[in-house]
């Protein structure tokens, strides 16, 4: 549903696309008339949506953390670097005077900070806020992106190439009726993933039961003793937490937990799930989750068939960046 929910949406903007001007209502319900395509955009946050859409040529500027954090950005810079394109600072840390500068026609970021958009809007910078909080809001930022950098085949492309990987994961879990509990830890340790947000559907998407999900938020602090009733079978650590599996398996206060009995748990890479590396993200956790619904499947080789598909680039020379 979530495919054809995004085709949906290129065929209705198709045919304004050539109109001077469109109007994007964006994650603050703000409306933002922007000339497209887009020739000279600042992108903060969602930066993997470059390489995928190919609009190198029509980006002037990055968040910091597209450099300095992403591996994938690293090895396309390291590989192509005429690329490269100046810092405006991060995401909780815009530098104001960087993007006036670089005299964008767009800004694009996410709508955490409402301070930093409203500085800009009264700059007369124009400013789009993004936050997907489900797989299909991030379908309709891919779109977004193709509608407003004149990208729509290439958008839909990339739409096509996450829902062909996670389809494939759906079929090859289907029809089990004993579904595993897994539940993803954010950047503490009793912080889980909730009902709501990305990290949610590809626990769904993978044949999985998220303990959590009747917490409808992002992520929420519970305490050690609820985490120990819901006894979860597999956990999942965020990529950029400041913690690793040894802490959960060392820990006495985790030890009577399923998932630690059996040395069920796993940090994610370092990747955004912003990105079309949601699919490889999620065939690596249902890989994990049920190793014997995949014996088959050489997970290199997967990725490295998407990564060239989507990002130009193999998964072999990304890998050599991560961190």
């Amino acid at each position: 549903m979530a495919i054809i929910k995004a085709l949906l949406l290129v065929l209705f903007f198709s045919s304004s696309i050539y109109a001077k001007a469109i109007v994007v209502k964006d994650k603050l319900g703000r409306k933002v008339k922007v000339d497209v395509p887009v020739k000279r955009a600042i992108i903060i946050i969602s930066y993997e949506l470059i390489p995928a859409l190919d609009i190198w040529d029509q980006v002037v500027g990055i968040s910091r953390w597209a450099e300095m954090e992403c591996d994938l950005i690293k090895a396309i810079f390291h590989k192509h670097p005429h690329l490269r394109k100046p810092h405006v600072g991060v995401g909780t840390d815009i530098n104001i005077e960087a993007i006036v500068k670089l005299n964008p026609d767009l800004v694009i970021t996410w709508s955490y900070s409402p301070e930093s958009i409203k500085f800009l809007e009264e700059r007369a910078i124009n400013t789009i806020a993004i936050w997907p909080k489900s797989l299909s809001e991030f379908y309709d930022v891919v779109i977004l992106y193709g509608r407003l950098f004149g990208k729509e085949k290439r958008a839909r492309q990339t739409v096509e190439e996450i829902e062909k990987m996670l389809q494939m994961i759906k079929r090859r879990v289907s029809g089990i009726r004993c579904k595993k509990k897994v539940l993803y830890l954010s950047g503490r340790q009793t912080r889980v993933g909730g009902g709501k947000g990305i990290m949610n559907d590809m626990i769904r998407i993978c044949g999985a039961i998220n303990p959590a999900a009747g917490i409808k938020k992002e992520t929420y602090d519970v305490s050690i003793e609820k985490i120990i009733e819901w006894n979860p079978d597999c956990i999942f650590i965020w990529g950029c937490a400041g913690y690793d599996e040894k802490d959960i398996l060392n820990s006495a206060q985790w030890r009577c937990i399923k998932a630690v009995k059996e040395k069920n748990v796993f940090k994610l890479p370092r990747w955004s799930t912003w990105s079309p590396r949601i699919a490889p993200i999620a065939l690596w956790m249902a890989i994990r989750i049920y190793p014997e619904r995949f014996t088959d499947i050489d997970y290199e080789k997967e990725a490295d068939r998407f990564y060239k598909k989507v990002f130009g680039i193999s998964y072999k020379e990304v890998l050599k960046y991560a961190q």
